[in-house]
């Protein structure tokens, strides 16, 4: 018997099982009593949340469990710093996550907050490796204020790392599922994608006790900030869900779209599904004449795999429809315009094929998602222009269409634009027509093309015909007038079907609805033997 090697493992024992123990402690957080509270409002604790998430049977690896150990004392303490952080699988693919514990002081940031935040985003930069914000935090602890806010390596710094991992490719999601409060609500927003849990997340740069008192303004917070204020009205949050899990599930779907760093573009190509819903059924959804409106999400689910498609930003900027989905097993982005007319949060009505300023910025922003996450762009056109009138220009309609062009004209991944309908104008060019580089362009024989449809191009011909008479004193016959209103719209009808536009090869093909995924897969297939080379750039773009 080796008496040395018996006492030297007993005390290791001892010693291990004492961290352990001081580990199961910190892994309470604030204690029963105050998870017990969570639970009693329908959420899960940071802990619970993480395990949630990740690909079952996997284990994560905790960073900085013993952050705040013995700190703050005179404020009751911060076990594990407030926050969990963790690396896990995340769908086959390993990531830092990153929760605030509610039951840590309503998850206030200290000093040990931030600089633990701070090394999740190191390592997350360091690596490469997509990063998962669960947010439930009250905000900076303002007891503290001096040492969490104005130096370098304080909470700045994080909304700094916000924007450099952004620039670099670098993943992060970010889910809202309590309280995001004052400089903590720029975190989500500087996040490339970013979830609200309906009636307990919220965000806001000011609470509504601070409101009053500020402005003399009253307004509840869930008014001010709740889910449906930020994704349907500000836009600032992409989507909304309605509880804990469903924002988690949403998180692995949405990882589940991104490719991993070494690729050049996600090009992970999967079984493929045929659609749950019959394609055949677009014969009888697409409208027999291009002014009637018909529901493009019907026809997107007949084309995509197992009818699957997340939306991005449902309830905001209704008039283009965007998503994620996969097309005989290849990952694609989805943008498509909305033909029936849709009323807004604030009670608006809009027209139906037209982009409006909502509408082309969050398609804007969608595109750059897509470039970050190297993912394919599909374009299904209908669309008539964007919005017009004083309050269009006032709103500034030009500056947010070209933002929306200046994404489109700028992405590096392959883009495909398939044309349902009408493609006219201005839209045309921000839904990725033929000068902006799509690997492939086809048309349904349902297709019109050009500038204007032939009856708006015809009112507008005949009004500077009859201005101009006007001014040399003539007049136009009604017979007249007719005739050539006729003229111009046969002249245009022709111009814009799609015979016309594939004689000129304006389009690669006139094609059979049916026949859709087979032309994207093999332009996919086609674009995966030349990766992606150059990096995502914009430029400059007015907001």
């Amino acid at each position: 018997m080796n008496i040395e090697f018996n006492k030297n493992e007993d005390i290791n024992r001892l010693a291990v099982s004492e961290i352990k123990q001081r580990l199961e402690k910190i892994y309470l957080g604030g204690g029963k009593k105050k998870i017990e509270k969570l639970h009693a409002k329908g959420k899960m604790t940071a802990r619970e949340r993480i395990d949630y998430l990740i690909d079952k049977g996997t284990k994560t690896v905790e960073i900085g469990a013993f952050a705040g150990e013995g700190m703050y004392e005179e404020y009751g303490g911060c076990p594990s710093g407030g926050v969990v952080t963790v690396l896990g699988y995340v769908k086959n693919r390993l990531c830092v996550i990153v929760a605030n514990d509610a039951t840590v002081k309503a998850g206030a940031w200290f000093p040990i907050t931030a600089k633990k935040n701070l090394r999740a985003q190191e390592i997350a930069m360091e690596n490469h490796i997509p990063i998962i914000y669960l947010v439930d935090s009250a905000g900076v602890f303002l007891p503290m204020q001096d040492e969490i806010f104005p130096d370098k390596e304080h909470f700045g710094r994080i909304f700094r790392n916000n924007a450099k991992m952004s620039a670099e490719g670098i993943i992060q999601i970010a889910a809202v599922m309590g309280s995001c409060v004052a400089g903590g609500a720029y975190l989500p927003v500087m996040s490339d994608e970013a979830i609200i849990v309906n009636k307990t997340g919220s965000i806001f740069l000011a609470g509504s006790y601070l409101v009053k008192s500020a402005i003399g303004e009253e307004i509840d917070n869930e008014t001010l900030g709740g889910a449906t204020t930020q994704t349907e009205i500000s836009g600032i949050m992409d989507y909304k869900v309605e509880n804990d899990k469903e924002a988690l599930d949403l998180i692995r779907e949405l990882i589940d779209k991104t490719c991993s760093p070494e690729k050049k573009c996600c090009l992970d190509r999967k079984e493929s599904k045929p659609p749950k819903k019959n394609p055949k059924g677009i014969y009888g959804i697409l409208p027999a004449t291009r002014e009637k409106p018909y529901e493009v999400r019907e026809i997107i689910e007949r084309i995509v795999d197992d009818s699957e498609f997340t939306e991005y930003k449902a309830g905001y900027g209704k008039t283009i429809v965007c998503g994620y989905a996969r097309i005989d097993g290849w990952p694609v982005g989805i943008v498509a315009n909305q033909r029936t007319v849709q009323k807004t949060a604030k009670g608006e009505m809009q027209f139906g094929g037209v982009i409006y300023s909502d509408s082309a910025d969050k398609a804007a922003h969608f595109v750059m998602n897509c470039n970050q996450k190297k993912l394919p762009i599909v374009f299904f056109h209908d669309v008539t222009g964007f919005m017009v009138g004083s309050r269009s220009e006032q709103g500034g309609i030009i500056k947010d269409g070209a933002k929306m062009v200046n994404a489109v004209a700028n992405s590096v991944v392959p883009k495909f634009s398939v044309i349902i309908g009408n493609s006219y104008g201005a839209g045309n060019y921000a839904m990725n027509g033929k000068a902006y580089d799509p690997r492939l362009i086809i048309a349904w024989h349902s297709a019109k093309i050009a500038v204007m449809s032939g009856e708006s191009a015809a009112k507008t011909l005949l009004q500077i015909k009859v201005a101009s008479l006007k001014a040399k004193g003539e007049k136009i016959t009604k017979d007249a007038e007719e005739k050539l209103l006729k003229e111009i719209k046969e002249r245009y009808d022709k111009q814009t079907s799609p015979i016309y536009a594939a004689s000129r090869l304006w389009v690669d093909a006139v094609i059979d609805p049916l026949e859709t995924r087979e032309y994207i897969s093999k332009g996919i297939e086609a674009a995966s033997h030349n990766p992606v080379k150059d990096d995502y750039k914009t430029g400059v773009i007015r907001t």
